[in-house]
């Protein structure tokens, strides 16, 4: 297929999963990052991933960024991929460098290359939509090598626990000016910003890795210098150096001019972000009896969110505390 010969996907799969911490705890007491988790038994929320990716990639050109202290749960996860493809941060300094590091290793590859950015702690119903939004908007970065895409998906509910992008205008096919992003809106706002048209912001995007790049300003440039290794610097000494940065709020923030965003349609999408969310996507795919089936997990160390989320349930009714 024409539109994967120059398009790269990089999964980020870096994160702890901090929000989620009382669901993923296990017997032992550790807590096993959401990424590495099973939604109900079967495949992990990264292999789910990785499938995803294939609909604008080849393998060759899926890549993973990953942390040193999961290794054991993503080095048997990863194994389909080439051993260059996967990216290891020394630590977790927050999605701005879980983003960068990898960005500069895939420019120095491929200076051409177009990127499609995908978190691995998502939830679809419709993977078949998702795959033809990403594949339009890789060939929108493509077209245009100086803009960020994202792809914002149609609200199915005024949720307040999501981010919003609030469009210039609307189109159902063509991707437009970015007015601003509004994080966790009150439930009363997100009825306006849903009369406004705004879309649920799914932190998926598309662009050339120089337009990626172009958004870390003058701040990253000595981190940018040694992580290409310009100072002779160990990557683990450069991240010991770091602050923790979000790449949405300190990167992307303010850089409106440079993004657009095409309208996913309804598919059933939601992050996995804290215990309630777990539910909400465990509810739709049971009342829409889609999915894959509860089954035993591919890997001994992978943990089923159902069955926690149904374990956390029946503590909490013994006592005050709240599941969720």
């Amino acid at each position: 297929m024409k539109h994967r010969f120059n398009t790269w996907a990089l999964v980020l799969a870096g994160g702890d999963g901090s929000r989620l911490h009382r669901l993923t705890r296990n017997g032992q007491g550790v807590v096993v990052p959401k990424q590495f988790c099973s939604l109900r038994g079967g495949a992990s929320l990264l292999q789910d991933t990785l499938q995803r990716a294939a609909a604008v990639a080849p393998l060759q050109r899926v890549c993973a960024v990953v942390a040193e202290q999961h290794r054991g749960w993503w080095a048997p996860m990863l194994s389909s991929l080439p051993q260059e493809n996967i990216i290891v941060q020394p630590l977790n300094r927050g999605t701005a460098y879980g983003i960068l590091l990898p960005l500069l290793r895939i420019a120095q590859r491929d200076p051409d290359a177009t990127v499609v950015l995908l978190p691995a702690d998502h939830y679809l119903r419709d993977e078949q939509i998702m795959a033809k939004s990403l594949r339009q908007v890789a060939e929108f970065a493509k077209s245009d090598g100086g803009s960020v895409y994202l792809l914002g998906v149609e609200p199915d509910e005024p949720d307040t626990e999501l981010g919003y992008v609030l469009p210039a205008s609307r189109s159902p096919d063509h991707a437009v000016g970015v007015l601003r992003f509004i994080e966790k809106p009150s439930e009363i706002r997100a009825r306006l910003l849903l009369d406004q048209g705004a879309l649920w912001n799914a932190f998926i995007m598309a662009a050339s890795a120089g337009a990626l790049l172009s958004l870390f300003d003058d701040r990253f440039a000595p981190t940018i210098a040694a992580m290409r290794g310009l100072e002779g610097a160990t990557l683990e000494a450069v991240y010991q150096s770091l602050s923790s940065l979000d790449f949405s709020s300190d990167v992307l923030q303010g850089k409106e001019p440079m993004l657009k965003v095409l309208a996913v349609p309804h598919c059933g999408w939601t992050d996995l972000g804290t215990p309630k969310r777990v539910g909400l996507a465990l509810e739709r795919l049971h009342a829409a009896q889609v999915g894959r089936p509860a089954g035993r997990a591919d890997f001994p160390m992978q943990m089923n969110l159902a069955d926690q989320l149904a374990s956390l349930h029946k503590q909490a009714r013994g006592s005050s505390i709240s599941p969720i």
